[in-house]
């Protein structure tokens, strides 16, 4: 695949690089990256050809908005987006263990109409922009009345008036995406975890309604926290460990890529997009070296024969989509 070609958010006119970087990592997720290596990353990712950046007020307290803003100050011609949701007030970290670097700031969940604005207006000083593309509804699994009656309207009302370019939501489940699709009013979703090569849930029910729609789909977290990315012991799915099932799963899936001469992460990186609803894949780098390795692995050639020996040994659903 080309993780350079630029394609369309719906029926908007911001548009994503195939291949985008997520910038949860350079907040110091789960290790340090410190200032240097995280603007280190993103001018790699601008120098390979990437033009499409994620990142959250979530992510290390808006540490991850900051360096974003930084690295990124000058350039012109990318696509930014951040998501609404939380607030950042003054007080520790709720989660110290997964932002290894410290923070003044906690996250609160606000998802009412003035909170959204307050979140985008806060977004927009730590990055020191004039306005983001896309905003996402992040997180909002306990709280969907609030985020479709609410947050919802404010965004719609954003992007008509032209303070914002896409209406979406990210999350790490399809149900309620799903239910949001429904509204009419989504350009694109985040889907973090639910259509990888371990799990395609989000084929029962979000990816059949984006397409019937013309929505777009950005597939998070391809690598499921990492299992997907080397199936050791003590690989992560989720965030935990990765129970015993699934660590036998992936590496009956890395024997099979192997015997083509493939990495594991190349197949994991490029096969959501075998879906004509996803418009990209976010991946989690930090530091240039891991820039390097993504754009190596969407740029690899796969051949059809390895998601026919998958399906053949029971480890895809034959009506699964594949690259082509």
């Amino acid at each position: 695949m080309d993780p350079f070609e630029r394609v369309p958010l719906g029926g908007t006119g911001v548009t994503v690089t195939r291949l985008g970087l997520g910038l949860a990592p350079m907040a110091g997720l789960f290790h340090a990256v410190g200032e240097d290596t995280a603007t280190a990353t993103v001018d790699a990712a601008w120098e390979a050809g990437i033009r499409y950046f994620d990142t959250a007020p979530q992510y290390g307290a808006g540490l991850s908005e900051r360096r974003a803003g930084k690295a990124l100050a000058g350039r012109t011609g990318f696509t930014l987006s951040t998501k609404v949701g939380r607030l950042l007030v003054p007080g520790s970290a709720d989660d110290p263990g997964i932002w290894a670097e410290d923070s003044t700031f906690k996250a609160v969940f606000d998802f009412s109409a003035g909170g959204v604005r307050r979140s985008y207006a806060d977004s927009l000083e730590r990055l020191g922009l004039a306005r983001a593309d896309i905003l996402h509804i992040h997180d909002p699994d306990e709280h969907f009345d609030e985020a479709i009656g609410e947050a919802l309207p404010a965004l719609v009302a954003m992007r008509a008036e032209g303070v914002i370019g896409a209406v979406s939501a990210g999350m790490n489940q399809s149900a309620m995406l799903t239910r949001f699709a429904r509204t009419g009013e989504f350009d694109c979703f985040l889907l973090a975890g639910r259509y990888t090569l371990l799990d395609q849930s989000g084929l029962a029910d979000l990816l059949p309604e984006c397409t019937a729609r013309g929505i777009s789909v950005i597939a998070g977290g391809v690598y499921n926290s990492g299992l997907l990315a080397d199936p050791s012991p003590g690989a992560t799915f989720d965030y935990v460990p990765a129970a015993p099932e699934l660590l036998t799963k992936a590496r009956a899936m890395e024997e099979i890529c192997a015997s083509h001469g493939v990495p594991l992460r190349a197949a994991a990186l490029q096969f959501p997009l075998g879906h004509p609803a996803v418009a990209s894949v976010l991946i989690g780098m930090r530091s240039p070296a891991e820039v390097t390795d993504a754009v190596a692995m969407a740029r690899l050639e796969i051949p059809g024969q390895l998601w026919r020996d998958l399906v053949r040994a029971g480890l895809l659903p034959e009506e699964v989509p594949t690259p082509s």
